[in-house]
């Protein structure tokens, strides 16, 4: 760590909750994610971004002209404010923004009030070659707005870790400590860099992921800041499904961390849904995986008969948001959902 870590220079990464001034994504394109079913997304994508661009800018990763021609008749005919939306020829393997999207850093004190942290990427694990389109999506746009960047030079994923806005990291030992990201570093040396590039004091661990998760457990599936003290977790009360244990285990956890003042978390529990498989496959299906817009949190649903309970929790966490929920349920056979999909670019 030769030149200054955004630690050091007064960066931190805010929490989802903060103002947002956009939010990024690169379109789905990538038949292999969702194998035979890539065209049944369009319509549910398309709504997620009509959401988002009710209330800030949506700026898009496309490949070329065609893409670009081809997402834009989707969002319109979907209603998308298109006033809002942004598109940047920044080519790219796969449509997971939040795991290889730019991680923006704040400082309202600097010359330079925003920054962008590029983090190594190896779609998770070094699982689905080729990556290296995304890997250099967080430096094609700093460079494009002039933003000082800053590269860890580690595998990091945005999914892997939620924010609280005043200093904390929640992450799971299943997914950072796995040997297929950083298998030189250990515990201690991971807390250093999360410290010193989303600019925190305190990263509290949990164990477990869900099942089906194949970026080996993020965080982002089970359990979510929604404000400085409060979190909502996932658990599963079916005994015999193969998540509950797991889950009990992270809830557990949870109730014995503290956060830098003292304080225990609030934890609210929020139930899993009916397990979604297709072709034999359990897929992460999971009400957690929401993203906390300006004016909306909006979560998956799966045509499960505890999408409207899981709503209704989520709502009571988000007085100033509607909460909305958006079916899933092909989504999710790409492995992921809308906030696999998103990465927030904050206010100043």
């Amino acid at each position: 760590m030769t030149q200054p870590t955004p630690k050091q220079l007064g960066y931190y990464f805010p929490a989802e909750f903060h103002p947002h001034t956009a939010t990024w994504l690169s379109w789905p394109h990538k038949e292999a994610s969702w194998p035979g079913k890539i065209h049944t997304i369009f319509p549910h994508y398309s709504l997620f971004v009509k959401y988002l661009a009710d209330s800030e800018k949506v700026r898009i990763n496309v490949a070329d002209e065609a893409m670009k021609t081809f997402a834009a008749g989707h969002l319109v005919k979907a209603g998308v404010n298109m006033q809002n939306v942004e598109f940047f020829f920044h080519p790219t393997n796969d449509a997971w923004c939040r795991d290889h999207g730019p991680a923006f850093l704040i400082n309202p004190n600097a010359e330079q009030k925003k920054a962008v942290v590029d983090w190594n990427y190896n779609a998770w694990g070094g699982k689905y070659p080729p990556f290296d389109q995304d890997d250099i999506i967080p430096t094609l746009i700093a460079n494009h707005y002039k933003l000082p960047l800053f590269n860890p030079g580690i595998i990091m994923e945005g999914g892997s870790v939620e924010f609280n806005g005043k200093g904390t990291i929640l992450t799971s030992t299943c997914c950072l400590l796995n040997e297929n990201r950083n298998p030189h570093l250990d515990r201690g040396q991971v807390e250093e860099y999360l410290y010193q590039y989303y600019g925190a004091e305190q990263v509290l661990w949990v164990e477990e992921g869900i099942v089906g998760d194949d970026t080996d457990g993020h965080i982002d599936d089970t359990i979510r800041f929604v404000n400085e003290d409060t979190v909502l977790t996932v658990i599963e009360t079916d005994k015999q499904d193969e998540n509950y244990e797991l889950l009990r285990q992270n809830l557990k956890q949870l109730q014995q961390m503290r956060l830098l003042n003292g304080k225990q978390l609030n934890i609210v529990t929020l139930p899993m849904p009916d397990p979604v498989v297709f072709e034999d496959q359990r897929l992460p299906a999971s009400y957690a995986n929401f993203y906390i817009s300006n004016k909306y949190v909006i979560v998956p649903t799966f045509q499960c008969g505890k999408d409207d309970e899981a709503l209704g929790i989520i709502q009571q966490c988000f007085k100033d948001r509607e909460v909305v929920g958006i079916d899933s349920t092909d989504i999710i056979w790409g492995l992921g959902s809308f906030h696999c999909l998103s990465q927030q670019e904050p206010e100043i």
